[in-house]
């Protein structure tokens, strides 16, 4: 079965970020020139992939804000002649097909993605997690679905972590198939470096089969006292098959304050405008400084 659906959750309330999220969605926080989550966005397009949910919550207004039609903003650029602005306004309104359902409570990521349920049916789906952006020269969301096509079961974006983070990911314990390719056994939610099955970590991008919603709806607490997706996928292990892919790429966490600089200046010096410039303004201050 093809998979034609994709889940954002974007309900989070930005802790890590404060105070800069104390107002503003932390996916509404700028990477160079465009909103966190307009590169995920943008992912699932390049994919083939419109049919968009995103789950968001109470003070995420602006998320829908950004994707909507903005009909002053864009007559203003037009009376003046501004039409490469005007084009980039408009490109973002209709970018895809986008769907919105909130998050009442904020009881974990498990139950962020159990609300789309009704959105997904029985299908398989994409979830993109809406604090990580993936910079790769193949969609990194392509990259599970390829697998996905070959196996026709769960695929989770999987890269090795350092000791010390294991404790901040949900981490594989899992069986190698082939180069970059792992069938998974179980999964803990943020281990110890001590018990840790592994340093193979999920990262923010996920092919799950519908079978997950019954299994979200009966799961416990976990983690943090909320409903742990990685708790979830490791139940659906036990009864069919879920993989793990080693995708090619650079991950950045947006949602911490470290990872976005990263995502800053990386993004930054990929643009097609400012690209130069930077690096050489970037030069110029390294020289100064040592």
């Amino acid at each position: 079965m093809r998979v034609t659906k994709a889940v954002i959750p974007a309900a989070g309330l930005g802790v890590r970020f404060l105070p800069a999220t104390k107002a503003q969605p932390k996916e509404m926080i700028p990477v160079v020139d465009k909103r966190a989550i307009q590169y995920i966005v943008e992912e699932a397009v390049r994919t083939g992939i419109e049919n968009i949910l995103i789950i968001t919550g109470r003070g995420k207004r602006a998320i829908e804000d950004h994707f909507d039609k903005s009909f002053i903003l864009e007559e203003h650029l037009r009376t003046r002649g501004k039409m490469e602005l005007l084009n980039l306004v408009e490109q973002t309104g209709r970018i895809a097909d986008l769907l919105y359902v909130r998050q009442k409570e904020q009881l974990g990521l498990g139950h962020a993605v159990y609300c789309a349920r009704r959105f997904v049916g029985n299908e398989p789906f994409a979830v993109l997690l809406g604090d990580d952006l993936v910079r790769s020269k193949r969609p990194c969301l392509r990259q599970l679905l390829d697998l996905y096509e070959e196996v026709q079961g769960t695929v989770l974006a999987v890269q090795e972590v350092p000791p010390k983070d294991v404790s901040k990911y949900g981490i594989l314990d899992a069986e190698p198939l082939r180069e970059g390719v792992y069938q998974v056994r179980e999964l803990v939610e943020k281990p110890s470096p001590e018990t840790a099955p592994s340093r193979l970590a999920i990262m923010g991008r996920y092919i799950i089969s519908p079978r997950i919603f019954p299994i979200l709806e009966k799961i416990l607490p976990g983690a943090g006292g909320e409903i742990q997706l990685t708790d979830a996928l490791s139940v659906l292990c036990r009864e069919e098959p879920v993989y793990g892919l080693a995708f090619r790429g650079r991950r950045y966490d947006v949602g911490d304050k470290l990872g976005y600089l990263m995502a800053t200046v990386e993004f930054a010096l990929d643009h097609p405008f400012l690209g130069k410039d930077f690096e050489s303004y970037l030069k110029q201050l390294l020289d100064t400084l040592y």
